[in-house]
């Protein structure tokens, strides 16, 4: 029995492209429903998409991760191809990555950038997918040559486990680390990007959206990593208590005396914040295992890619 399998659109001011992205799509999988969800677009995004033949559906919150988030609450489905509407991505690569979806029985297949063409995929956009893979990969061991691409696919159970709480761009960071955290089969395939068609215009912002997602990936840190994150602070209050303190112990011992009362008071504070963060480090950090277990558990409850329910 073949699966069932959703194309998932998300859409903002995307005139110019969705109509291409709808037909490439039904192309490739003839088999699979194309959804579009559209996010407050002020041109014809809507009508456009309608009229190639997708389900068309609106998301009124504003952002990318809110319509992700929508998408994967409405939608039921075996298999979860989510694409960006701005015709940038390989339709014709779909068959082969369902394929190995269903093969491989991994929960995420990402899709890699290659491009030729340098209006693509800007040198500053590269800089930053580089500078955020590699400190998310440092953070969490993440594998995956191309942390913030849009083009993907998931298994149902993926989809279903996912309680995911970005906004924005940086719902691809939070798709990746959801992934290595519950210890996910996980594939990455290379895929061609090229430009955007005459009339399509990027929503991105490098400097605004890079600070959003460092942001977020500190987030996650809090929430996923919490001894990692509580370390950092104890450290950095530590050695600034240590550095207050030295003038003040050197000057007792030469004098036996504090003179500098209030020096002393700040660096004895100083380390009575570091190692109370330390030890809330050390309790969320059993707290945070004790969630993963349950999230692992509701993961492993539903089946995977090519099983039956």
């Amino acid at each position: 029995m073949s699966p069932h399998i959703a194309v998932l659109v998300p859409c903002y001011n995307e005139e110019a492209a969705i109509a291409k992205v709808v037909r490439d799509f039904r192309a490739a999988l003839p088999e699979a429903i194309i959804y579009v969800y559209d996010n407050n677009s002020r041109d014809h995004t809507v009508e456009v998409a309608r009229a190639a033949g997708a389900v068309v559906r609106t998301e009124p919150r504003q952002g990318k991760g809110n319509v992700v988030r929508r998408m994967f609450a409405d939608i039921e489905a075996d298999i979860y191809v989510l694409v960006d509407g701005d015709d940038t991505y390989d339709a014709g690569a779909a068959p082969r990555m369902v394929q190995v979806m269903r093969e491989t029985g991994c929960d995420l297949l990402t899709a890699c950038r290659i491009h030729t063409d340098a209006a693509a995929y800007r040198p500053g956009h590269v800089l930053g997918n580089q500078l955020l893979t590699g400190l998310t990969a440092w953070l969490f061991s993440v594998r995956l040559p191309d942390m913030l691409s849009g083009y993907r696919v998931f298994s149902r159970r993926f989809v279903k486990s996912f309680p995911f709480t970005a906004e924005g761009f940086a719902i691809e960071t939070e798709l990746t680390v959801h992934a290595v955290r519950l210890l996910m089969p996980m594939e990455s395939m290379e895929t061609c990007y090229k430009e955007r068609p005459v009339g399509s215009v990027s929503k991105l912002n490098t400097w605004r959206d890079g600070f959003r997602i460092l942001n977020a990936i500190g987030h996650l840190v809090r929430e996923e990593r919490p001894l990692i994150f509580f370390s950092v602070l104890f450290a950095i209050l530590a050695l600034l208590s240590v550095l207050i303190a030295v003038p003040v112990v050197h000057e007792f011992v030469q004098t036996g005396q504090v003179p500098r009362l209030p020096t002393a008071i700040l660096a004895t504070g100083l380390m009575l914040l570091a190692f109370l963060s330390l030890t809330c480090g050390l309790i969320l950090d059993t707290v945070t295992r004790g969630r993963w277990e349950q999230k692992r558990m509701a993961y492993l409850a539903m089946p995977g890619p090519g099983e039956k329910a």
